[in-house]
């Protein structure tokens, strides 16, 4: 999922208001530094979605059918090939 850099910003200082507002937080660095570092983190995020979205792409339009976008087999295997990178890609483990 694409986000501009307003989007990104503006959510950075919602979850920093979010983080202020609460009581059992506690924080020891500057406020800009932390939602900085929010900024960094959702950008990081976006950027391993984007990965694991191309690379299930390529790997359905590699079958040797035709597997059309948005039928239900396309969306199963989108699912399937998603979880699985998703946990290659985050270590992720299943029991």
């Amino acid at each position: 999922m694409k986000l501009s850099r307003e989007k990104i910003n503006h959510l950075s200082k919602l979850i920093l208001v979010g983080f202020l507002d609460d009581d059992r937080v506690e924080f020891f660095c500057d406020e800009n530094d932390l939602r900085l570092e929010i900024v960094n983190i959702l950008r990081h995020e976006i950027d391993i979605e984007e990965q694991i979205d191309d690379e299930v792409r390529k790997s359905i339009s590699s079958y040797s059918r035709d597997i059309r976008e948005g039928s239900n087999e396309w969306e199963i295997l989108f699912h399937k090939h998603y979880n699985e990178e998703n946990r290659k890609r985050r270590g992720i483990s299943l029991g």
